[in-house]
């Protein structure tokens, strides 16, 4: 069982950056692959960016590329969503997710834990 708590979330004028967290519990958090993903409203989730276990090997939106950075700690058993260059269009709700497999990073039924979510809203 990996409980997944967001963080970091906010207000931010576009062209600003934010950072997010999400701490795991549990000892296990190393053997997942890590992704976030986010919802804005009257949309479906989507698929942001994924580390896989070892943080070495990471994928991406073509939405964020070159502006969001996914990474981890895994003896914080945290990882991380660094977001620049924010644009209106990334206002959503972003969701953490914890995935066994590895693989399958871009689909939402591939996680098997979920954390709560965190408010991103960028101003125009």
């Amino acid at each position: 069982q990996v409980q997944l708590v967001e963080s970091g979330g906010g207000l931010v004028q576009a062209g600003g950056s934010l950072r997010l967290s999400c701490a795991a519990s549990g000892r296990t958090f190393s053997s997942y692959a890590m992704s976030w993903f986010r919802q804005a409203p009257g949309k479906e989730r989507e698929f942001v960016a994924a580390s896989k276990r070892s943080g070495s090997t990471t994928y991406y939106a073509d939405s964020v590329k070159g502006r969001f950075t996914i990474s981890r700690d895994n003896a914080k058993n945290t990882v991380y969503l660094q977001m620049s260059s924010l644009k209106p269009e990334d206002t959503a709700v972003y969701y953490c997710a914890a995935n066994p497999a590895g693989w399958g990073l871009s689909r939402s039924n591939a996680y098997d834990y979920w954390g709560q979510g965190t408010q991103v809203t960028v101003s125009s």
